[in-house]
């Protein structure tokens, strides 16, 4: 890597507060470059990363951390934070398996007070930890840094709200406002923020007040007046202050001499404060300031020419074949639309959005309201589909079932990134889906084989009553082609694919490719059951009567998954093989390539060959 001088003397944060104000532009400069470089070897998250540099500097500069707790909302935008936290020769590893994590772990450093990964949990942590502060008497600040786009979440207000109820509670929430979450921002606040621009008017209109009342004191009250007018038209400050908080800005995040005499003020303040900083997505690297979305999540890539296209040709990934499928179920139903919290590129909304954005609703970072306002529009007869990771359905559950389920609504849910994820690690996993959707009644639950198979299950989704859900992995499949032509699946019933004998496995979703190659080995019947919900129940039967050893495989948590149902069949049956329960442990796996991370949970070929050997040879059971 390239000589950084002043970056290399920097082992902690100690030594950021050692420098004085002209040393640390030059450290800004060489962080960035810093990041630019190291992150175009490993991979990860760059834009957000490349906003942050001036913000985090100055917060360690300002602030006695660990001390003084900073709490990062979703965390993506921490490379700079670890570099000056003692991990700098460790971003050589990041993201990678047995390497350091590209979010926030308290486990990793000390100076990450809080895990974090899903967005808008910042202020709620940074609140507890200030009570938590205040309680022991204890002269410390929470800091909570939230992006605009994760202000959007209702849990965001929530924290607000109990903070500013709060007295003597030594919390500052910075802002930093740079018009993007990972997709365009939507939203009423939003479109608040928007309209601050600058901020030049209203600062200099404050500065102006201030010296018109040092002369004229009998005017203050009348000041005060116009200025919170004048706030409330021209920025967002009196709704925050409204809340309680004490509110100051917009200021530039990107300028040192802006952001460190004003922290240093706000240090000394006491009670809930709320800072208003503009910074700008890939600032200092053209290619990522000109589309901040392309450069948000990176694979490796030569920085000095820039991501370059592909040359096409490659498999269709799931997600692609999700967005082609609910194209061309649009085309031919009007009564379907697209739902997204804020994740149309992840989703593959992109092309839905462009040919019907009038069908087409991003409602910004709020899963729970997704849920509900699907629920909402299934009631007056429209088919709402709901594009959602599923480590993000996770904070939707109680809508999922209060209001979609219980009612028996047919929302269709389009679940991305069941299973194993790979970089981002233990907080974006699809680990547990299976088993939280399979309990849930009236829900239907499928996860595809193949591409062809989840068009086919989708297109069975939206012609089931009920609602139901689509469970598909990150990446691509197997390569097969999906058919243009759509049919329903009978619901509930799995099929035999390979012939055997002695052991029959029983394949969810994406572990039917490694059942075969398993197959082929032991002499096996492989059977792709297709529904985790209503599960095959005739199909176990019969495979349970011809076989010795029944094993279920899956890319979910084993606890409650779909082998805990084809157990609990099986257990009801006169004829009782044994039964082995192959699926992810009951413990969070760590990121790293999804082929390592399968391998070292026992799912791989030769880990499920192992594991059936073990089986194979432990006593029978009385």
């Amino acid at each position: 890597m390239a000589p950084y001088p002043n970056l290399e003397r920097i082992g902690c944060p100690a030594d950021v507060r050692a420098l004085d104000r002209r040393e640390l532009g030059t450290l800004a400069s060489e962080l960035r470059a810093f990041l630019i470089e190291s992150v175009s070897k490993t991979g990860g998250h760059l834009s957000s990363n490349l906003g942050t540099v001036e913000l985090t500097i100055a917060l360690h500069h300002v602030f006695n951390t660990p001390h003084d707790r900073i709490v990062w909302d979703v965390g993506h935008q921490t490379y700079g934070h670890k570099v000056l936290t003692g991990r700098r020769e460790a971003m050589t590893g990041l993201r990678h398996f047995g390497g350091i994590s590209g979010f926030p772990r308290r486990c990793e450093s000390e100076y990450d007070t809080f895990g974090t990964a899903h967005s808008s949990t910042s202020i709620s942590a940074a609140v507890g930890m200030a009570v938590a502060a205040r309680a022991r008497g204890e002269d410390r600040h929470a800091i909570a840094v939230i992006g605009d786009g994760a202000m959007s979440a209702g849990m965001a207000f929530e924290a607000l709200n109990n903070a500013g109820d709060m007295e003597n509670l030594n919390l500052l929430v910075i802002l930093n406002d740079n018009e993007m979450s990972i997709s365009p921002p939507v939203g009423a606040l939003t479109k608040i923020l928007a309209r601050m621009m600058s901020g030049s008017t209203y600062n200099t209109a404050r500065r102006v007040g201030e010296k018109v009342l040092g002369v004229a004191p009998p005017v203050a009250e009348l000041a005060r007046k116009v200025e919170e007018y004048a706030k409330g038209m021209i920025g967002p400050g009196t709704l925050f202050e409204e809340f309680g908080f004490h509110y100051y800005g917009p200021i530039d995040g990107h300028d040192l001499d802006a952001l460190i005499p004003t922290l240093q003020n706000l240090r000394k303040l006491k009670g809930p404060q709320f800072l208003h900083v503009i910074t700008r997505k890939g600032q200092g690297y053209k290619l990522a300031e000109a589309d901040p979305v392309l450069y948000h999540g990176v694979s490796k890539f030569d920085h000095t020419a820039g991501i370059q296209a592909g040359k096409g040709g490659g498999k269709l990934t799931y997600t692609q074949v999700f967005g082609d499928w609910l194209c061309d179920m649009a085309k031919v139903d009007p009564r379907v639309v697209g739902i997204t919290p804020a994740m149309r590129e992840g989703s593959g909304l992109v092309r839905f959005a462009r040919e019907f954005p009038e069908r087409y609703f991003d409602v910004g970072i709020a899963e729970q309201h997704a849920v509900t306002f699907a629920a909402g529009l299934a009631c007056e007869g429209f088919v709402p589909v709901v594009a959602i990771y599923s480590t993000f359905l996770q904070r939707a559950y109680d809508q999922l079932i209060h209001d979609v389920a219980l009612q028996n609504l047919p929302v269709v849910f389009a679940i991305d990134r069941g299973g194993l994820v790979g970089a981002d690690g233990a907080t974006h996993h699809g680990a547990f889906d299976l088993s939280f959707l399979a309990c849930v009644p009236n829900l239907v639950v499928m996860a595809p084989t193949d591409e062809d198979e989840c068009r086919q299950m989708l297109y069975t989704a939206v012609q089931h009553p009920g609602p139901s859900a689509v469970r598909y992995p990150r990446g691509s499949g197997n390569g097969t082609t999906p058919q243009a032509q759509m049919r329903a699946l009978p619901i509930g019933k799995g099929e035999v694919v390979r012939r055997g004998r002695g052991v029959a496995l029983l394949a969810f979703g994406s572990m039917l490719q490694v059942a075969r190659e398993v197959a082929e080995t032991l002499d096996a019947t492989v059977a792709n059951m297709r529904f985790v919900k209503p599960l095959d129940a005739e199909l176990v039967a019969e495979l349970a009567a011809s076989h010795e050893l029944v094993v279920t495989l899956e890319e979910n948590a084993v606890i409650g998954g779909a082998g805990a149902e084809v157990a609990r069949v099986i257990d009801g049956l006169a004829a009782r093989p044994r039964v082995l329960r192959l699926g992810l442990p009951d413990r969070f796996i760590d990121h790293g390539d999804q082929a390592q991370l399968l391998a070292s949970v026992g799912l791989d070929q030769a880990g499920i060959l192992a594991s059936i050997a073990r089986a194979t040879e432990a006593p029978e059971r009385s």
